[in-house]
């Protein structure tokens, strides 16, 4: 405790709480609406897209490189989607071409217009988040917030019409829904969660943050909020648990957490199992 409590001293660590808890918060919101539409994998596709905007900004020498990130994801996300309902290319056919092709881009040009004298490093910093989210600026922290905010209060005033499109989207057209617009909308939160969660876990792990607090919660509970309300509150406790250890421990933060979470899953499949489920 003394050794966390000298590290919460610098403003870094405390930066790197807040905007983990942020993060964590928002991308295990809208994880349980992708498990169930089983399109979880998105956030893979997405986290090799902004890879490959990273490097283009990189090259460009940006300073705010998410000047280029969140917008090409966005845009990404919106192909994602008209591409998946495509009959001649499925939606995880369409992912897999758009990840696979952006990670390669991405990785090409880091190496064709390399500027650093570690390519390796930045290489693996940005793939597996290794110090990113202890090298954040105020800058970050507060584009991370208000974002955050942006996410969340989506989330709370469009629930309904989130819900009643997860469930079951025919007839929530029938009903009048412009299920659409609400998957578009849908669309463009994810590539902004993804975008987030890059600094905390790097663009090949963001995919645990999503998954693993919504398939832990369905283990427990059989009730779509009580789903959602557990997954938040496992990302937050997976997140802060995963920066503490790999503050004390030296290990890298992105892959603490997801290790944290994998343990939380089987925790949560064990007592699934026990109980049978809540169905409340």
């Amino acid at each position: 405790m003394d050794k966390l409590i000298m590290y919460l001293q610098y403003p870094f660590v405390r930066y790197a709480l807040l905007v983990g808890i942020l993060i964590a918060m928002c991308s295990s919101l809208l994880g349980v609406t992708l498990v169930l539409r089983r399109f979880s994998f998105i956030g893979d596709g997405l986290s090799h897209v902004a890879f490959g905007a990273i490097s283009i900004a990189a090259v460009l020498h940006l300073t705010n490189k998410m000047l280029i990130i969140l917008p090409v994801t966005v845009i990404s996300a919106i192909l994602l989607l008209r591409t998946g309902q495509n009959t001649k290319i499925k939606g995880d056919a369409a992912i897999a071409m758009i990840s696979v092709s952006a990670l390669a881009f991405g990785y090409l040009i880091m190496n064709i217009f390399s500027t650093s004298s570690n390519l390796a490093g930045d290489v693996c910093s940005t793939l597996f988040g290794s110090t990113s989210i202890l090298t954040l600026t105020s800058l970050e922290v507060r584009i991370c917030i208000i974002l955050s905010i942006v996410v969340l209060l989506v989330f709370i005033l469009f629930y309904n019409k989130i819900f009643a499109v997860t469930f079951d989207e025919v007839f929530s057209r029938s009903a009048g829904v412009k299920a659409d617009v609400y998957n578009l909308m849908i669309a463009i939160v994810i590539a902004v969660i993804i975008v987030l969660a890059m600094n905390l876990v790097g663009s090949l792990l963001i995919s645990a943050l999503v998954i693993f607090p919504a398939l832990s919660a369905m283990r427990i509970f059989n009730n779509f909020k009580a789903v959602t309300i557990c997954s938040v509150i496992l990302s937050v406790i997976c997140a802060l648990g995963g920066i503490i250890i790999s503050i004390l421990a030296g290990t890298p933060v992105g892959s603490t957490i997801v290790a944290v979470e994998a343990l939380v899953f089987a925790g949560c499949c064990i007592i699934g199992s026990l109980t049978g489920g809540v169905d409340r």
